[in-house]
C-alpha cells in the first residue's frame, strides 16, 4: 500500500504553569513514529491523557512538532508556511472530538458544511467536477444520511441531535473528498446505536473514496471493527503497534492486554465476574517514571530493569511491534496470563 501520512519521531512539549511565573516542560509525545497508507485505517487508543489527540493535530499540523518530521504523501510539511499548509489541508481534514463545541452555533447546516469550499476558494457560481458549492454541500449531507437535504441545510445546530451533529462535522471533513481525515473520537458523545451506525457510514465512504482514517479513540472495541491497524498509546508512547486481528487475539503489552479485559462482553454468565483492570493511575507528564513508564503499574515488573532501562520498540512477528523489556525473550508468551493482566 502507498504511504499517504508519515509521522517520524514525533516529540511534542508543552509549557506548564506550575506556581506563579514557573513553568515546567511536560512531553505530551515521545519519540512516536507511525505511518498511514492510503485507503487505511489506523487506530489510535489508550487512556485519557495519552497523548492520542496531540498525536492527531501534529498529523493535520495543527501543532508544529518539537522534535520530528511529518511526511504527507512523500512531502515534508513539517516547517510548512500557512500558504503551504493551505494547499495541503485541501486533502487533509479533521473531524473533531466535541460536536456540540467545534460548529458553530450561529451558523446554519447548508453554512458550516460549505464554509471549507469558501475557504478554499470555491465560488458560490462556479463548478468543480461538474458540481455548483451548494451542490457539492447538499451531495455532502446526502452521504452522511442528513436528508432531505435542503430541509437540514437551512437548520441551526441547536435544533439537532448529537448524532445529527456528528452528522454535519462529518459531512464539513468530507465536503472537500480528502484524502485523509483524522477522526478524534468521532462518536464518543453520541448514543450506542448511532455510534454503529456512524462508524458503519465512515467504513461505507471509505470503501467509496478511498479515505484514510486516522481514527482516535478511548474504546478499543470499535477500533476491533474500524481499523485496519491499532497503535496502543501510554503517556505519549506508542507500546504497541499492530495488524488489529493480532493486537486484539494476541496482544503483547501488558497495557493492552487490561485495556481488553476491560471490554464489556455481552454474556450473561459474566454478571457476576469481576473484571480485571490495570491498577492505580497514570502518571503525571510532568515527571514520568524513569525506565518503562508503564512499570510502576505493571503487574510483569522487572526489577532493576523495567524501572531504570527505556525499552526498545522490537518487532515480534510480521508489522506487530512492541516496547516491552518482557519481549523479544524466548518465554515472554508464558509470562502474560490469557485473563486479567
Amino acid at each position: 500500500m502507498t504511504e499517504l501520512l508519515a509521522l517520524e519521531n514525533i516529540t511534542m512539549e508543552f509549557r506548564a504553569r506550575t506556581r506563579f511565573l514557573r513553568t515546567v516542560p511536560v512531553r505530551a509525545l515521545s519519540d512516536v513514529s507511525l505511518t498511514v497508507a492510503k485507503g487505511e485505517t489506523v487506530a489510535v487508543v489508550g487512556e485519557s491523557g495519552s497523548g492520542k489527540t496531540t498525536l492527531g493535530r501534529v498529523a493535520l499540523r495543527l501543532l508544529k512538532p518539537t522534535a520530528g518530521r511529518v511526511a504527507f504523501d512523500g512531502e515534508d510539511i513539517t516547517g510548512l508556511s500557512a500558504g503551504g499548509l493551505k494547499r495541503i489541508r485541501r486533502r487533509a481534514q479533521g473531524i473533531f472530538q466535541d460536536p456540540f463545541s467545534s460548529i458553530d452555533p450561529f451558523m446554519t447546516v447548508g453554512q458550516i458544511v460549505e464554509e471549507p469550499l469558501v475557504i478554499h476558494g470555491y465560488s458560490k457560481g462556479g463548478r468543480r467536477n461538474g458540481a455548483s458549492r451548494r451542490e457539492l454541500m447538499h451531495s455532502a449531507l446526502d452521504e452522511v444520511k442528513l436528508q432531505p437535504a435542503e430541509e437540514f441545510s437551512g437548520k441551526y445546530p441547536h435544533t439537532l441531535s448529537g448524532g445529527q451533529r456528528q452528522r454535519v462535522a462529518i459531512a464539513r471533513a468530507l465536503t472537500l473528498q480528502p484524502e485523509l481525515v483524522v477522526a478524534d473520537e468521532p462518536v464518543s458523545m453520541i448514543d450506542a446505536s448511532s455510534r454503529a451506525e456512524i462508524l458503519y457510514l465512515l467504513k461505507e465512504l471509505q470503501e467509496r473514496h478511498g479515505t484514510a482514517f486516522l481514527y482516535i479513540t478511548h474504546d478499543i472495541a470499535t477500533a476491533r471493527h474500524f481499523s485496519h491497524r491499532i497503535a496502543v498509546m501510554y503517556l505519549g508512547r506508542i507500546v504497541e503497534l499492530g495488524p488489529t486481528r493480532q493486537v486484539i487475539e494476541n496482544p503483547l503489552h501488558p497495557y493492552t492486554r487490561a485495556l481488553l479485559e476491560a471490554v464489556p462482553e455481552p454474556d450473561p454468565a459474566n454478571r457476576l465476574r469481576q473484571r480485571g483492570a490495570v491498577t492505580g493511575e497514570p502518571p503525571s507528564p510532568v515527571s514520568p517514571p524513569t525506565g518503562c513508564h508503564f512499570h510502576p503499574r505493571c503487574p510483569h515488573l522487572i526489577a532493576g530493569r523495567c524501572d531504570v532501562v527505556q525499552p526498545e520498540q522490537v518487532e515480534v512477528k510480521p508489522g506487530h511491534l512492541v516496547e516491552c523489556h518482557l519481549w523479544p525473550e524466548p518465554d515472554a508468551e508464558a509470562k502474560l496470563p490469557s485473563g486479567p493482566a
